[in-house]
């Protein structure tokens, strides 16, 4: 097994009560707690407290850690997450498994004795989580190792990173530490990120702050990111058979208005292959409206998407969570009319995952807009940071820019996102 310099330095030096790998994507942190780090730690356990894994979800956790660790060693060694009470059996002993993006996950470890901790992606916990962590972690052999990518300067983790009374290891890297990473990877990185804070925070491994325009190289150039005629058609004998025949699948994205912000729909397609992403159509009215408007306007819509770009293609929709009611009205509305159409609750993840991944699509140019979405395209452009946020990044939602033509479309892609990412 080859490991990097840095790697060999961090298990060198990781013996301090707090040890964290703190660096660009793709530097090895993860694979060497994966493959060295939790088993060692896990199999010098004293039983003297409780072991505990913890990521910004236990979804997460799973995907990013557990999985790759069964790769590694077997099923044998590294067990499943039980639903009935959230733990694992790695390598003989029984693990915690917990996710940290919520407050109230606080109740989790709230009494513990913790001998070993290990976290993922650190900087998206809810930094009470990360408080009682701290005073859990009280055995006289207690250790914990952590990952983070950088984040703003202000980061509660960077805080306690810096505190000189902590007993902390804190190794920094950039994606350059990797040399067994495929150049065509690095590139690709580097090319998504370019222009962004994610280039520095996820190639260059540094804390920066958030500041700015969201989306830079759309904003500059929006007209580069137009859909183009023909673009989306199959060709046969020489003549267009299907206009809209590279589209896979379609899907529309709500979300509704109120308290001054308007109502938007917005229709995403996604190229055979997942390897394009387009807004086809957009929907937005800002002004006071009651639900059989609403209603109303939300089918003369769905239908349309239908009738341009097949209804065998636009099957799915998913509409802000938070208005139940209204959901429940635009079923009611597509079973009168009679239209085909799966309408969920939109999954609303984490919204800056949204935008690093949109910021991906867009640098690598797999990401397109039709020149009627204006206002999309306009929202797109004037997305900025919020300067005031403290110690996070805020996307600025001060009435005056338009979000709900972003919630719209990002309501619309969110389902594909790991899809997406995983096949560029």
């Amino acid at each position: 097994m080859s490991l990097t310099d840095k790697q060999q330095e961090y298990l060198q030096s990781c013996f301090h009560r707090w040890n964290l790998k703190i660096g660009a994507t793709g530097s090895g942190k993860t694979w060497l707690d994966q493959a060295v780090v939790i088993p060692q730690r896990i199999l010098a356990m004293k039983g003297q407290g409780a072991g505990v894994l913890i990521g910004n979800s236990q979804t997460s956790l799973e995907r990013n850690v557990l999985t790759p660790m069964r790769g590694i060693w077997g099923k044998s060694l590294v067990g499943e997450i039980r639903s009935k009470d959230n733990t694992a059996v790695l390598f003989g002993r029984r693990m915690n498994i917990f996710g940290a993006d919520k407050i109230d996950s606080v109740e989790k470890i709230q009494g513990m004795t913790i001998e070993y901790a290990y976290g993922d992606e650190m900087t998206t916990w809810a930094q009470p989580v990360f408080e009682m962590l701290k005073s859990r972690l009280r055995c006289v052999d207690s250790h914990f190792d952590g990952t983070a990518n950088p984040s703003d300067p202000k980061h509660w983790l960077k805080k306690f990173i810096d505190a000189p009374e902590i007993d902390v290891y804190a190794q920094t890297s950039t994606i350059y530490d990797n040399p067994f990473l495929p150049a065509d990877f690095v590139s690709a990185l580097e090319k998504e990120y370019a222009g962004t804070v994610y280039f520095d925070r996820f190639i260059r491994g540094l804390w920066v702050s958030a500041q700015g325009v969201i989306y830079p190289k759309f904003a500059h150039h929006p007209r580069a990111f137009h859909l183009k005629d023909g673009q989306l058609a199959t060709m046969k004998a020489g003549r267009v058979d299907d206009p809209w025949g590279m589209l896979t699948c379609c899907q529309i994205g709500v979300d509704f208005g109120g308290d001054g912000s308007a109502h938007a729909f917005s229709l995403v397609g996604f190229t055979k292959g997942f390897t394009q992403m387009v807004l086809l159509e957009e929907y937005y009215r800002h002004e006071v409206i009651g639900p059989e408007q609403l209603e109303e306007d939300f089918i003369a819509f769905a239908s349309m998407c239908q009738k341009k770009y097949g209804a065998q293609r636009v099957v799915a929709c998913f509409a802000d969570s938070a208005e139940q009611t209204l959901i429940q009205g635009l079923r009611a509305a597509i079973r009168k009319a009679r239209i085909a159409l799966d309408i969920q609750n939109a999954r609303k993840g984490p919204i800056n995952d949204r935008i690093r991944f949109l910021n991906r699509l867009i640098g690598r140019e797999r990401f397109f807009i039709a020149p009627h979405c204006v206002h999309t395209e306009d929202a797109l452009c004037s997305a900025v940071w919020d300067a005031k946020s403290i110690g996070k990044d805020v996307r600025l939602d001060d009435g005056k820019h338009n979000i709900d033509s972003l919630d719209a479309l990002e309501y619309a892609f969110e389902p594909f996102m790991d899809v997406m990412i995983q096949l560029s």
